[in-house]
C-alpha cells in the first residue's frame, strides 16, 4: 500500500543539506522561486506577483501534505535554515503507485551540484518509505539541465505530451 501520511513531517539530511517542511518564514524565497524568470522559464506557470502569492502557496502546500496529496521539502544548508530551493513528490497516484518529482533552486544556487546530492534522497524516500513503484518527471524538452539530472539517476524517456516530455524511473523489484 502506498504511504501518504507525513505526520510528523519527515526531515531528511544529506552531507551538506537539510530538507524540512516549508513555513511562513520562507515567504521571500518562495516568492523569488515563483516569480524569477530564470526559475520559471521552463515551468509553464505565471509568475507570482506579490508576497501574498507566496503565503497562499505555502498554505496550499502544507494543506496538501496534511491531506496526503504531496510531500514537499524546503532545501536548506545544514548550517543555515534559509530556503535555497525546493523538491517534492506530487501528483501522487495511489492506484498506480507513482508520483511526480519536482525541484527548483534559487538562481544563485543553480549549477552547484545541490540536486545531485538531494535527488537520491527523494528517490529513496519515494520508493522505500512511500512504496512507490515509479517516479516521473515532466519537463520542458528545452530544459536540458533537468533532463540530464534525471537521466543521471536512471530516469528514462517515457512519452511526449503536448508541450513537455515525461521521464520515468521504476523501482527495481528483485522479489520475483
Amino acid at each position: 500500500m502506498i504511504k501518504t501520511y507525513f505526520n510528523p513531517f519527515p526531515e531528511l539530511i544529506t552531507k551538506q543539506y537539510k530538507l524540512r517542511q516549508l513555513d511562513i518564514n520562507d515567504d521571500n524565497e518562495i516568492f523569488i522561486l515563483r516569480s524569477d524568470e530564470d526559475v520559471i522559464k521552463y515551468l509553464g506557470r505565471p509568475p507570482a506577483e506579490e508576497i501574498a502569492d507566496a503565503h497562499k502557496f505555502i498554505t496550499k502546500i502544507n494543506n496538501g501534505i496534511s491531506s496526503g496529496e504531496c510531500i514537499y521539502w524546503a532545501i536548506t544548508l545544514k548550517t543555515i535554515n534559509k530556503l535555497i530551493g525546493t523538491i517534492c513528490l506530487w501528483n501522487i497516484d495511489k492506484k498506480e503507485y507513482k508520483a511526480e518529482i519536482g525541484f527548483e533552486l534559487l538562481p544563485e544556487y543553480m549549477g552547484k551540484g545541490i540536486m545531485q546530492e538531494v535527488v537520491p534522497l527523494i528517490i529513496d524516500f519515494g520508493f522505500n518509505r512511500m512504496n512507490l513503484k515509479s517516479i516521473e518527471g515532466e519537463v520542458d524538452p528545452g530544459n536540458i539541465k533537468s533532463i540530464k539530472l534525471m537521466e543521471r539517476f536512471g530516469f528514462i524517456y517515457n512519452r511526449k505530451l503536448k508541450d513537455t516530455v515525461v521521464y520515468s524511473l521504476y523501482k527495481y523489484d528483485n522479489s520475483k
